[in-house]
């Protein structure tokens, strides 16, 4: 028999705040986290719009020899799972370092990080670079870092599956837990990828907004029918996730249960979804099925909604397939508009988001939404949030190459 498997702590580092009551706060507020890019002199791109993380430096969250010798993303990794660790009350005596593992994600890694090291081989014609290059920019070092800061001596490692990184990291920490592998894991995303190389690549696949240069706040749009792509954010989610008999033994505050997961892959397209929403709707589907419940049962859906033409026309055509006409009875938001796309950590931030509205009974809104697409006609919960009885909320994330991931969040009710 599968074990309970429990949130205890939430840590949340983003564009709209550098801890997780601020940034839940103003995700509440429907306020928005994006704006000219200052990261690099973006004068000469084509689009100069993105959801920074504006003083993590500044901070405190990470010591600053750290901040030099690591990417973004794995900083963001570390803060994140600090502050998830401290409001989870994991405190040394209260759980086997053994049996505690850490499963963080990202989509792209250690981008910032390479882009001037490689800069300098070529430019320069040297081979005299940090040392820090190689261990400071690898993926599974968003993991590892946090596990050798606080001795987690259980499973650890990181999974990449772009956009659903985050999903998918949570969602098979979840079933070690599930099956006995670990008593507690950290499990999330982190991503940093706001910098010339990132904006350019994304940029050059049409991918990214580019018509709201002078109006950042309305560029993320999602579900609107004047899109035009999405707005790259970044920034880290990181969950404590626990068996529910680890929780309760040692008295830990329960803010919501992981009780359906599922993956699947569209196998149609290195970047577009599937134009019949396939991989999604077979996606949502198991997750129900492994939740053991109905697609009535659903009241609130965390939508991957990015922006783009393509992913809220098909993401909203899945949700039709899979709840009929329960889809119209759903509150559902994209907290993208206020966020951007933070890639490999979208899931871990959504996720949470998810969980603290069947806390809450609470919906996010999906800001910007002021001309419906005649394509996306469900509720969108447009521009202000709304109190609704929240038990079961659907987190969806889908990837380039085809990946999606889907996480289901109970109301904890004992």
């Amino acid at each position: 028999m599968k074990k309970r498997v429990v949130i205890t702590g939430v840590g949340l580092v983003t564009p709209l705040g550098l801890d997780t009551e601020t940034t839940w706060e103003n995700i509440k507020a429907g306020k928005s986290g994006l704006s000219e890019i200052s990261n690099f002199d973006a004068s000469e791109s084509p689009v100069r719009v993105a959801a920074e993380l504006r003083g993590f430096e500044e901070s405190g969250l990470v010591d600053p020899k750290e901040l030099k010798r690591f990417d973004g993303f794995v900083n963001y990794s570390v803060a994140a799972s600090g502050l998830a660790i401290k409001d989870a009350n994991l405190v040394e005596g209260t759980y086997d370092p053994y049996r505690v593992g850490v499963l963080v994600g990202s989509g792209i890694g250690g981008l910032q990080f390479m882009e001037p090291n490689i800069s300098k081989v070529i430019r320069d014609h040297t081979f005299k670079v940090t040392p820090f290059f190689i261990p400071g920019a690898i993926i599974n070092m968003a993991s590892g870092n946090v596990s050798i800061k606080y001795g987690f001596k259980g499973p650890n490692f990181s999974i990449v599956s772009a956009c659903a990184s985050g999903a998918h990291s949570i969602g098979e920490a979840t079933r070690m837990i599930q099956y006995g592998t670990a008593d507690v894991m950290l499990a999330g995303g982190s991503e940093s990828s706001v910098c010339a190389v990132g904006i350019a690549g994304f940029a050059s696949l049409k991918a990214l907004s580019r018509g709201y240069n002078d109006e950042p706040t309305r560029a993320s749009r999602p579900f609107d029918k004047d899109r035009d792509g999405f707005v790259m954010g970044e920034g880290a989610g990181v969950l404590v996730l626990e068996s529910y008999d680890h929780a309760k033994a040692r008295g830990a505050n329960i803010i919501a249960e992981i009780v359906g997961y599922a993956a699947t892959s569209d196998a149609y397209h290195i970047t577009a979804p599937d134009e019949n929403g396939d991989g999604a709707i077979r996606c949502i589907k198991l997750a129900l099925d492994d939740a053991g419940i109905e697609p009535t049962d659903i009241d609130y859906i965390n939508a991957h909604g990015t922006s783009t033409k393509y992913n809220d026309s098909i993401e909203t055509k899945a949700i039709k397939a899979v709840f009929g006409d329960h889809a119209y009875k759903l509150n559902i938001s994209s907290t993208k508009s206020m966020v951007g796309h933070m890639l490999g950590a979208a899931g871990g931030v959504e996720c949470a988001f998810s969980a603290f509205a069947t806390r809450d009974n609470f919906v996010p809104p999906t800001i910007n939404l002021d001309t419906p697409d005649p394509e996306c006609d469900l509720n969108y919960t447009p521009n202000k949030g709304v109190e609704r009885e929240v038990r079961y909320a659907l987190s969806n994330s889908l990837g380039f190459g085809g990946t999606n991931s889907v996480l289901i969040v109970k109301k904890y009710e004992g």
